[in-house]
């Protein structure tokens, strides 16, 4: 449910209950999984704010802050509940609403509007709306309102960008709409937000036809940040993409495709156990696109999921306890562009992983659209300056990768075959798909079996319980822990891990 009213006996719907205590507690572990809206003050704020704990009576609680928004409630100055980690429900559910949530996160109605967001989703506008307001609390317009206004904070707050640009870059239309926006949320103006803000503003600022920033991005404690940057560095592409290390700990860098232009983003990790971050600086040619980038960085590293209950459910499996007490709150590396994971897919399976690099990069090199953006904060010696390729396009592997591609013939014909369907647009992939419909897609293409349509699920949607049986090394993993390494065997074991599979492969991976 979106809201749980302040019905007569609040406190008898167990669901209330629950969250009522964890507000009472101040238990940071729910702060961005809902919000607590307190009608006698008329703010909302996230769990652990520390204000005095308010009669259930006067309480509701919501999955979003546009159903806060829409019930007429402003954000809590103190607590500033949108600067969390986002809720991990979007993630973990595939129904319609988050489907519809993760493409607005994307920016989709900024670009599109509703009837495009409800196209992708393959519905009407109309029955949309029903079903977000009816789940969420708050239509389409709303929810998307509401994430620009929270990007909105998060620029004026850590950057010193120009109160106009960020307007823009927050994917609103006008700075009339900006202003008024902002003093309907925030009861401030975007100036006295900014004058209000607690530490001190990261320069922004333009460089070779750039725009360059840094933002803090949040997430839920425990992070095990070092796995999933070194996963993504084990795998870059010569070109676009660079990791490195420096006295403060791993570095990863990438150059990537986003709706006005390109970017570069050079990630790091900051904060404390306690607290973890991580450091997001950044380079975009278009500044309209710092919320998709904010986003697909988010799924990127999975910044968003409740580390502690996956951890809690997979040690209660006593052969991973030992592997989830040694590396607590691992991640699922996602992606930034849902096509180029279709062929890391294909082009890495049944090779070495340096065999992937290498040929990854002779068909980036071939065919990847040239750029020249700076990598914004290099602080090491070897860290490149600026990148040079994006990872190509399935328009440019449909029409030259036969020229590029060495191999087998069968295992070309399926990677140039799924170039060719999603560059006339018979194959999508997007964080919009729901797993069943992505992968049934994906089977139904030659050269395309269970493995690569279960990885490519995981990776684009950030899907919680797949299990690569298939996998040789992940079978080889299990062996060593002394678990079933046949994939029926492994699969029958798997099922007590459910609904976070996906984790357990990690470990197993690792291992």
């Amino acid at each position: 449910m979106s809201t749980i009213e302040h019905a007569k006996g609040p406190l008898a719907d167990p669901v209330f209950a629950e969250r009522y205590r964890a507000m009472s507690a101040r238990d940071a572990r729910f702060d961005g999984q809902f919000i607590t809206g307190v009608h006698s003050t008329g703010i909302y704020c996230r769990p652990s704010c520390p204000a005095v704990t308010p009669k259930p009576g006067n309480v509701s609680f919501y999955l979003t802050a546009a159903a806060a928004h829409e019930a007429g409630l402003r954000a809590c100055k103190r607590c500033l509940p949108d600067a969390v980690p986002g809720s991990p429900e979007w993630n973990v559910r595939d129904d319609l609403a988050a489907r519809a949530m993760r493409l607005i996160a994307d920016g989709t109605v900024e670009r599109e509007g509703v009837p495009g967001l409800a196209r992708r989703l393959g519905y009407t506008p109309r029955h949309l709306g029903r079903v977000l307001t009816a789940e969420l609390g708050a239509g389409p317009l709303a929810l998307a309102r509401a994430h620009r206004a929270q990007t909105a904070r998060l620029l004026l707050t850590g950057t010193d960008l120009p109160i106009t640009d960020v307007a823009f870059a927050a994917g609103f239309r006008s700075v009339r709409q900006f202003n008024e926006t902002m003093a309907e949320v925030y009861r401030l103006t975007p100036g006295a937000l900014r004058a209000a803000a607690k530490r001190p503003t990261a320069v922004a600022h333009a460089e070779a036809g750039a725009t360059t920033l840094s933002l803090r991005l949040p997430t839920r404690p425990p992070f095990d940040g070092a796995s999933v940057l070194a996963f993504l560095g084990a795998r870059a592409v010569a070109g676009v993409e660079a990791s490195w290390t420096t006295p403060h700990g791993p570095v990863y860098a990438r150059a990537l495709r986003l709706p006005h232009g390109p970017a570069v983003v050079r990630l790091a990790l900051s904060g404390s156990a306690a607290s973890p971050a991580v450091q997001c600086d950044a380079a975009l040619a278009d500044i309209a696109d710092l919320a998709p980038l904010v986003a697909r960085v988010r799924r990127l590293l999975d910044l968003d999921a409740d580390a502690e209950a996956i951890d809690a459910a997979l040690a209660a499996d006593p052969a991973l306890a030992p592997s989830v007490a040694a590396s607590p709150g691992v991640r699922l590396p996602g992606a930034v562009d849902p096509e180029e994971i279709v062929f890391r897919a294909l082009i890495g399976q049944q090779v070495s992983l340096a065999a992937a690099r290498t040929a990854l990069t002779r068909l980036t090199d071939a065919v990847g659209e040239a750029i020249e953006l700076p990598v914004p904060g290099v602080d090491a010696p070897g860290a490149p300056e600026r990148f040079t390729r994006l990872f190509p396009t399935a328009a440019a592997i449909a029409e030259h990768g036969r020229e590029v591609l060495r191999g087998p013939g069968r295992r070309i014909d399926a990677i140039v075959g799924a170039a060719s369907a999603l560059a006339d647009g018979s194959l999508r992939i997007d964080v919009g798909e729901s797993r069943e419909d992505l992968e049934a897609r994906l089977l139904a293409l030659p050269g395309i079996g269970p493995w690569t349509a279960g990885y490519i699920a995981l990776r684009v949607l950030g899907s919680p319980d797949v299990l690569l049986t298939g996998d040789l090394a992940l079978r080889q993993g299990a062996a060593r822990l002394g678990l079933p390494s046949d994939p029926a065997g492994l699969r029958e074991h798997g099922a007590r891990w459910a609904p976070w599979r996906s984790y357990a492969g990690l470990h197993l991976w690792r291992a």
